[in-house]
């Protein structure tokens, strides 16, 4: 049995599919499909439960995986430190972001990396915060923005974040749309407009609610922030977005008030497992965001970002 055996495994476990195992792999199914029979021969077990739709790791599976991942990782921190990172200029980076991230500095990154290194291949995957974070733990992405602080902070090292408050969003004839300020007490009787469950900000902002005594009343949650807009545009309900958001707003058709404190802010950072192989291209996406951020926030302008640093930023 080769590394490489296990690594076609591997990748077989995380798309749940042969097809798409042996797409990302660059070799045919009927190859990946006969290299995971031998492994089943060599150990006497069965590693999936294969059905028409999909396959799932059985509990031999499970532990083999396991052990699989741990062997991988090992054979690949000794192939890097023989080639050694500061030469290695391409690579694929897997990199999860949540729908918010479009409006957030973040965005303005990517462009100019795959201009620094046009051979390292980055791949863009939207979803929801939560679902970064399981991606991120199961192997399924390198790297992804998360909201912090994740559901589990000791599984993630951590470089970086944005805090930007959360503003009531409105329709113009709303009453509430002459007022300065609005207490989350106030906001009892209203129909709420949220991001997806999947998104952390709905966790934050029910909870808030909660400590200004109600529950509050969710009639729709979305990932689509233009649905979201335009739903309170038509007096659908309201919405709590990030001020960042709010600037782009059109104040024809909405208005954007500060909440009273304590206020909720989103916070967005970049995340990786912790003592999981960094590949070299994912460490250089790493340092170049670090390096950008650092030189943007020594801009005397920057006043609405606050960038914080970990020690566990790559060298």
């Amino acid at each position: 049995m080769e590394i490489r055996h296990l690594e076609y495994f591997i990748e077989v476990a995380r798309q749940k599919s042969f097809s798409k195992a042996a797409d990302q792999m660059h070799i045919s199914q009927p190859s990946i499909s006969k290299i995971i029979k031998e492994i089943e021969s060599h150990f006497g077990v069965v590693l999936f439960y294969r059905t028409t739709k999909y396959v799932e790791l059985t509990d031999a599976g499970e532990i083999i995986l396991e052990q699989a991942e741990n062997i991988v990782s090992s054979f690949q921190n000794i192939s890097a430190n023989l080639v050694g990172g500061s030469n290695l200029k391409s690579g694929k980076i897997r990199i999860g972001i949540p729908p918010i991230t479009g409006l957030t500095s973040f965005s303005r990154l990517f462009g100019p990396f795959k201009r620094t290194y046009p051979n390292i291949n980055i791949q863009l995957f939207e979803f929801g915060s939560k679902k970064i974070e399981t991606g991120i733990l199961d192997g399924t992405l390198d790297v992804g923005i998360i909201c912090i602080p994740p559901n589990d902070q000791e599984l993630y090292e951590m470089i970086c974040s944005i805090q930007d408050p959360l503003r009531l969003v409105v329709h113009p004839e709303h009453p509430f749309a002459k007022c300065e300020i609005i207490d989350y007490g106030n906001l009892i009787n209203e129909s709420f407009v949220l991001y997806s469950n999947d998104f952390s900000l709905n966790d934050l902002i029910i909870d808030r609610c909660m400590q200004a005594g109600f529950r509050p009343n969710v009639i729709f949650e979305t990932l689509q922030l233009e649905l979201m807009t335009q739903l309170v545009a038509d007096h659908f309900g309201i919405a709590l977005l990030p001020s960042t958001v709010c600037q782009h707003l059109d104040a024809n058709a909405l208005r954007s008030l500060p909440l009273a404190d304590p206020p909720i802010y989103l916070q967005l950072g970049v995340a990786w497992k912790k003592e999981r192989y960094v590949s070299h291209a994912t460490k250089a996406w790493l340092q170049f965001v670090k390096d950008k951020i650092d030189f943007d926030d020594k801009k005397p302008d920057i006043t609405r970002h606050q960038w914080f640093w970990d020690t566990a930023a790559p060298s």
